[in-house]
């Protein structure tokens, strides 16, 4: 009797999991960012687990998938030793022991120290701007709120102080929020800043754009950014919504008016590749909720999926470019 009278399939179909981690492990630079985390790890050793301590790759490979399926250190650790897949993905496969999840924690923190996050996503840019997939001729800035969880309280029960409450519309949002800069060909991010939830948007335009983009795109909440003291200087020109009361207001059977709404939807239609990074981060990687405590280590956290988010976004055509 073979295969096909039991019902068994000689080559099994792949998981999305599997389908998921094979692409990643052909897009992400593991040598290039080997090399930027291998001078602050070493003498580290405690940071990567004693003596002798785990590769930088291995280490690296899992801060990965903890950040692709929103672990935490313990359920990473759980994780490497229930799923084979995982430990296949790490260099983990038929290894006597295991990163436990204070190894974990200190690989995290090795990164945090040393603000390595805002490099991996230079050098990950940089890659792709290499391949021309980045071609920064414009930018495209938004912000989008990420909520606090009751477990980023205290010790306590005391929220953190370094988030804020803010109102969206008709609800009250408690979190921080993550401003984006992003390539208006590709839709790739470049820049990343994490504030307060209560801090307005328009104060971050000016951090959020690399300083050689022509042109600059943001929504009705980045009225007035060119006549900012930080803008001056600023060579982009701006492109910024109406206000929707304003639009709202225009007759469509005015020459001027038509004219005038045919450019909101222009901006509009340019605008709509910056949501496409945060339903990567949202959405892909489950990233809904914040994890930790303090500004640094959840900006931290959302620099590194925001420079995976890239390269999951861009795989298609990395893949292709590698043949």
């Amino acid at each position: 009797m073979d295969q096909y009278t039991l019902g068994l399939d000689p080559l099994p179909k792949k998981t999305r999991k599997e389908v998921f981690l094979d692409e990643m492990n052909q897009v992400v630079p593991w040598a290039t960012l080997v090399a930027l985390i291998a001078p602050f790890a070493r003498g580290a050793h405690q940071a990567l687990g004693g003596r002798p301590p785990f590769p930088i790759e291995t280490m690296l490979r899992i801060h990965c998938l903890q950040l692709w399926w929103n672990l935490s250190d313990p359920a990473m650790e759980e994780e490497l030793h229930e799923r084979p897949l995982y430990r296949r993905f790490a260099g983990l496969d038929g290894a006597a022991r295991m990163p436990d999840e204070t190894t974990i924690l200190r690989f995290r923190h090795l990164l945090e120290k040393h603000q390595l996050a805002p490099q991996v996503l230079a050098a990950i840019n940089t890659g792709l701007a290499q391949q021309g997939l980045m071609l920064k001729t414009g930018t495209i800035v938004d912000a989008t709120i990420i909520a606090a969880s009751s477990s980023t309280k205290n010790k306590e029960g005391e929220r953190d102080p370094e988030m804020h409450q803010t109102k969206k519309g008709n609800q009250w949002h408690f979190g921080m929020k993550a401003h984006i800069g992003v390539d208006a060909d590709s839709g790739l991010v470049h820049t990343v800043i994490g504030t307060a939830a209560n801090v307005n948007d328009v104060t971050q335009a000016a951090g959020l754009l690399h300083g050689k983009e022509k042109h600059a795109w943001g929504d009705a909440g980045y009225q007035g950014v060119d006549k900012r003291q930080e803008m001056q200087g600023c060579k982009a020109r701006w492109h910024v919504a109406m206000r929707p009361g304003k639009r709202k207001a225009l007759d469509a059977n005015r020459a001027l008016h038509k004219l005038l709404e045919k450019v909101e939807r222009l901006k509009a239609s340019v605008r709509a590749k910056v949501e496409h990074p945060f339903r990567v981060i949202k959405q892909q990687f489950g990233y809904a909720k914040l994890r930790y405590r303090g500004l640094q280590k959840n900006t931290a956290r959302l620099t590194m999926l925001f420079a995976l988010g890239n390269l999951w976004m861009a795989r298609k055509r990395i893949m292709a470019l590698q043949g």
